[in-house]
């Protein structure tokens, strides 16, 4: 008889844990849904200086818009926020969540959302990492300009690097790489837990760089305006890439506000 009733327990376990590993499996498979937005206008970009790895505050315009873009995500409710470690994508996420009334928070940093670094060009005028990237692919200034919503975002990114004097800067499958792979991150542990929406604070290239080879949308390759939103949507391990660059968010919470 105690036999038979160890045996019921241990069956009784097996089905339990066995439960409990799909109930897992199955939450992997919960949509999320990612909101990324570049961080709002800072020093560096009032001074149309060089901003990848290096830092600087945001502006007061840069306050304006973190807060129209708060106001315009008000009534989508967010179950995780992320940025990298730069002052600016914190700062940006502060000022959104305090315009929509969230003060009980916990910001997740990731290293791997960083912006691009530059190399050698970091805190130089940006006016010469453009002349740079032209050269290094063997454009004229006035064409790369001309041009530069159409052309490839990982070109850009290779002639910058194959031009950076220090010889630092990144390569784009280095920022393709750490960049995806804390998208995939976020996204598996926000399906782990259920699933839901997430906002995230990034820069306005390397989230270029991130969605380069996950759609056809020729809107990729055109730079992000501050605070504009690129959404994605993750689903049974598959990524779709709703919006690219989206400034509908901060034109919704701007005329709320000045109405």
């Amino acid at each position: 008889m105690k036999k038979i009733l160890v045996l019921l327990i241990i069956l009784i376990s097996w089905g339990a844990a066995g439960e409990t590993l799909k109930n897992v499996s199955g939450n992997k498979n919960n949509t999320v849904t990612i909101y990324f937005a570049r961080h709002g206008k800072t020093l560096f970009n009032t001074f149309d200086r060089v901003q990848g790895w290096a830092d600087s505050p945001l502006t007061e315009p840069g306050i304006e818009v973190a807060k129209y873009l708060g106001e315009g995500l008000k009534d989508i409710k967010f179950s995780g926020y992320y940025s990298s470690d730069a002052g600016r994508q914190r700062e940006t996420m502060e000022v959104i969540l305090m315009q929509m009334g969230i003060r009980d928070y916990k910001l997740i940093e990731k290293k791997g959302l960083r912006e691009v670094f530059y190399g050698g060009f970091e805190g130089d005028f940006n006016s010469a990492a453009k002349e740079a990237a032209a050269k290094g692919m063997g454009m004229t200034t006035e064409e790369y300009l001309k041009n530069f919503d159409k052309i490839d975002i990982s070109r850009v990114v290779d002639a910058i690097a194959k031009e950076d004097p220090k010889g630092l800067a990144e390569n784009y499958s280095q920022v393709k790489t750490r960049t995806q792979n804390a998208l995939k991150e976020i996204a598996e542990e926000t399906a782990a837990k259920g699933g839901g929406n997430v906002l995230v604070i990034s820069s306005g290239m390397s989230i270029q760089v991130m969605i380069s080879d996950m759609t056809d949308n020729p809107d990729k390759n055109k730079g992000l305006s501050n605070a504009a939103v690129v959404k994605i949507t993750y689903k049974n391990g598959k990524f779709t890439v709703d919006e690219i660059g989206s400034m509908k968010y901060v034109e919704k919470g701007k005329k709320f506000l000045e109405n």
